[in-house]
């Protein structure tokens, strides 16, 4: 069984930073990609940044130039580092990744992480 566990949510001031760390465990042969996505209140899920696994990186418009996404291979592990967050970054952060755990290739959430950004 695989499991996505995310830690570093919390409360931050408007222009402040947080750091978000996800961590892949269980029966895990390859990750292809591992990426964050969130979703406020009232709005769809959506995705904020990814990474593959040779280090290619895509963002959303919304955060580029403010949020960095980095993997760890050898830990199966993503982060994102979240800079200059304005109250509209507000959401459920949620891990996620493609992946193979024998079988097939499928997509694996984690729980999420609440991030609330204060003006």
């Amino acid at each position: 069984q695989v499991q996505l566990v995310e830690s570093g949510g919390g409360l931050v001031q408007a222009g402040g930073s947080l750091r978000l760390s996800c961590a892949a465990s269980g029966r895990i042969f390859s990750i292809n990609t591992m990426a964050w996505d969130r979703q406020a209140p009232g709005k769809q899920r959506e995705v904020v940044a990814s990474v593959i696994s040779s280090g290619g990186t895509k963002y959303a418009d919304s955060v580029k130039g403010r949020f960095t996404i980095s993997r760890d291979n050898a830990n199966n592990t993503v982060y994102l580092q979240m800079n200059r967050l304005k109250p509209e970054d507000t959401a459920v952060y949620y891990c996620h990744a493609f992946l193979y755990s024998g079988g097939d290739w499928k997509d694996y959430w984690g729980q999420g992480t609440q991030v609330t950004v204060s003006s």
